[in-house]
């Protein structure tokens, strides 16, 4: 746990950097299309310290995630073929398994699929990579992550600039239960995903 709770405090440093902006919107990009770890928290952190401009570090942190999951899609569309087999040998909870049901789900109700896994904590890289695999209509995808995005991020946002102090004094006191409940999520999350698409 302090291990954690340094790696919180090391992030919550980088909200008085000056390339704070850009590493979230990076961070955002990267989780979208490869990266295994979510934006939300830098987003938190630059939040936290700064709640009066929270609205604009989750639109930043909306645009750059729906740019990767262009980016994303782009890879699927594209460069699966020759990329593929790096995805599911290094990237966490990238099965090839849930990758086939994920793809096959999209013949159903492609745009409701999406707009959930960009809404939820399930991992976003799946799906957007296995929509440009299966080839799926790209302005319904983007209007699905911009929706889906957007509303994550900014509920984050109007949280903490409601919020804004409160919250982080609620969150440096029940820090280690709170790492406990975000670390169940992400399980349930890996772990309900799959059984969604038998």
């Amino acid at each position: 746990m302090r291990i954690i709770k340094n790696l919180y405090n090391w992030v919550l440093s980088w909200a008085e950097s000056k390339y704070a902006v850009a590493a979230l919107f990076l961070l955002a990009f990267a989780e979208s299309s490869f990266f295994p770890i979510p934006p939300d928290v830098l987003l938190i952190a630059l939040a936290l310290s700064q709640p009066d401009r929270s609205f604009w570090f989750s639109a930043v942190c909306t645009a750059g995630s729906v740019v990767g999951a262009i980016g994303g899609y782009i890879i699927g569309f594209a460069f699966w073929a020759a990329v593929g087999e790096y995805f599911f040998l290094y990237i966490p909870g990238f099965t090839q398994e849930l990758f086939d049901k994920v793809s096959l789900s999209y013949e159903q109700n492609s745009v409701f699929i999406i707009f959930t896994a960009a809404f939820t904590p399930i991992p976003y890289k799946i799906f957007t990579i296995a929509a440009g695999v299966s080839k799926i209509s790209v302005v319904p995808f983007v209007l699905a992550s911009v929706i889906g995005r957007g509303a994550r991020f900014f509920l984050l946002g109007f949280l903490f600039k409601k919020f804004g102090v409160q919250a982080r004094e609620f969150i440096d006191k029940y820090f280690n239960v709170l790492t406990i409940l975000v670390v169940i999520i992400y399980f349930l999350a890996f772990y309900l995903v799959p059984m969604i698409f038998k």
